[in-house]
């Protein structure tokens, strides 16, 4: 019976060995969670036993338990490199496997913009959707593709500035662009068309003869868009005229073929103070087409993407996914796992909010692995791998006496 018992304690031994070279083998390993093997006694009886006398019969590995403690963080240089600080994990589509979960945030693009692992699943965002909402009900691959970001059409101007107010009439009328002496300031912006190309505006002060009043026009492309519009300004230098600040254009149809450009310009910032002529600011919504230049991805897990024409568009939220008994998935390899009934149904859900860990961008999570503590794991094992063994050799001495008994 001793040598049974005994076989049982090197099994455990050498299994409890195995678990902890596994979690030494993995120490670099991005995500990795450590195992713990968790062993329990065994006692064979029956109804007719006398379990005040009986024996156990040995030792049996009863579970190998992750645990799902945080790794540390440490930052990278690869924005598409992901770092869960909380709880939750990755969601990722398998093309074999359905939907699969990991810790693990080294990503990269496929050949089709997808971003993925290193096994070629696919990271799952919610979508963006109008008024900068996500559709936290959906699932959807995230995927950059490198196509042009369509122009938009300058439909607002906003111009802050200060028209000084010692300024005086110019000496020569009418107002004509072409000569200095017939305007007070000018200023120029570029605007741009529906087809994203860009158009010089150029914008001409002249101070009225009536006190706090001043004409301005509109040249776009060198041709008059409208005639004169009235800024008026009261004693203290605030605008008065026109009541809401925005003056109006009509629309304006370039030469290229492009729609028209249908332009606004909210003057509201705008003061007659006593220092000189200032544009403090200058500023209209249009820009050109432009390409894919850079991916960048908040704490909340909010994707965007940026284009070479300063333009950016919000492509979704990555979703995370928890379990109420993490320590139940399915372990799959390659820093992934599968859901099971005893992990308890999914959880989809938002970084940042409920129990949901904040997404780090350009950082990795380490493995939980404390080296140390698992070389004194390692030193455990041996040791009760060694007494069993000498179990082993106990019983066998023991044996031989009584066979030499004559």
């Amino acid at each position: 019976m001793s040598f049974d018992i005994a076989l049982t304690g090197l099994n455990a031994a050498s299994r409890h060995l195995d678990v902890t070279a596994n979690n030494i083998a993995n120490v670099g390993t991005t995500g990795f969670k450590r195992s713990k093997a968790v062993f329990s006694d065994v006692f064979a009886s029956s109804l007719t036993d006398a379990s005040n006398t009986q024996t156990g019969a040995g030792v049996k590995l009863a579970k190998i338990n992750q645990q799902f403690s945080q790794g540390n963080v440490t930052l990278t240089n690869n924005n598409l490199d992901l770092a869960i600080n909380g709880d939750g994990f990755f969601t990722l589509s398998s093309v074999d496997q359905g939907l699969v979960y990991s810790r693990a945030g080294e990503f990269s693009l496929d050949k089709e913009g997808f971003v993925v692992n290193t096994d070629l699943n696919r990271l799952q965002i919610f979508p963006a959707t109008t008024g900068g909402n996500f559709a936290t009900g959906t699932l959807q691959d995230l995927q950059l593709k490198n196509t042009a970001f369509p122009p938009k059409p300058s439909s607002t101007a906003t111009v802050g500035l200060n028209l000084p107010s010692g300024a005086i009439a110019p000496a020569v009328a009418p107002f004509d662009p072409s000569n200095l002496d017939t305007f007070s300031h000018n200023s120029s912006m570029t605007v741009y068309d529906s087809q994203g190309a860009s158009h010089s505006a150029s914008m001409y002060f002249v101070k009225d003869a009536a006190p706090n009043s001043w004409s301005q026009y509109l040249f776009i492309d060198g041709n008059a868009v409208g005639g004169a519009n009235t800024l008026q300004f009261d004693g203290a230098g605030l605008l008065q005229a026109p009541a809401n600040g925005v003056v109006t254009l009509p629309p304006y149809t370039p030469t290229n073929g492009a729609g028209p450009i249908n332009l606004s310009i909210d003057f509201s910032d705008s003061t007659q103070y006593g220092n000189d002529f200032v544009v403090n600011n200058l500023a209209q919504d249009g820009f050109e087409s432009g390409i894919l230049s850079g991916l960048a991805i908040d704490s909340n897990g909010v994707v965007s993407a940026r284009y070479s024409n300063q333009a950016s568009e919000q492509l979704g939220k990555i979703a995370l996914t928890g379990f109420n008994n993490p320590q139940g998935l399915q372990q799959l390899g390659a820093n992934t796992w599968a859901e099971t009934f005893t992990a308890g149904d999914p959880r989809l859900g938002e970084p940042g909010t409920s129990n949901f860990g904040l997404i780090q961008s350009s950082a990795l999570e380490s493995s939980n692995v404390d080296l140390s503590a698992e070389l004194v794991e390692m030193v455990t094992a041996q040791r009760n791998y060694q007494a069993n063994a000498q179990v082993i050799s106990t019983s066998d001495q023991i044996t031989q006496a009584i066979l030499n008994i004559r």
